[in-house]
């Protein structure tokens, strides 16, 4: 808020201690590669940074000032994003298999974001908007932005009238597999 803009970027880089840079290693070690082979070195940047800056102005805005945070999850939230981007429009670069994968993991991430203390939810969830609009929206190819714009505005509008058709069973299923993933990560 004193000009000093540098603080958007920086806490994606800086972390609270061995075990919280390890575990976004990991992370990004997990996540990273796969997508960073599919989009190019450029651009996988490109929405890294994109994705830790959309965190940090969001922590920056519904935070109070005093709020301090560190930790690159932001950003690795926002790679989980655009591979939702992926699956959900362009369903051929991404087997069923590694859809089905990301999807739980991204699910029990989010889960995991709600119930562990001194986690920055507003940098996880923004990450998450800023890289599944990054992928939503091809910024890339400008020819194709207002199509990719009127695809996206209809999918979501699809998927408003698809909740209510969920079978019980299945979401009964889904709910049993996260709670036990949760408790697992717990012991």
């Amino acid at each position: 808020m004193e000009g000093e803009v540098w603080r958007l970027i920086t806490p994606t880089f800086m972390h609270s201690g061995f075990s919280h840079m390890l575990f976004n290693s990991f992370s990004l070690i997990l996540f990273g590669p796969a997508l960073e082979r599919m989009l190019g070195s450029g651009r996988f940047l490109f929405i890294y940074l994109f994705s830790g800056l959309a965190a940090n102005a969001a922590t920056l805005m519904f935070e109070p000032l005093t709020y301090t945070h560190v930790g690159s999850s932001g950003a690795i939230f926002g790679l989980f994003g655009y591979y939702i981007s992926i699956i959900i429009f362009r369903k051929s670069i991404l087997s069923k298999q590694n859809s089905q994968i990301i999807l739980i993991l991204c699910a029990v991430s989010l889960i995991m974001t709600f119930v562990q203390p001194d986690i920055n939810v507003v940098a996880h969830l923004f990450g998450l908007l800023g890289g599944f609009l990054i992928g939503a929206i091809p910024s890339f190819n400008k020819k194709n932005l207002s199509e990719s714009i009127q695809t996206t505005t209809s999918w979501v509008s699809s998927q408003r009238r698809n909740v209510s058709f969920q079978s019980p069973v299945k979401v009964l299923i889904w709910a049993v597999i996260i709670i036990l993933a949760i408790l697992g990560f717990w012991k």
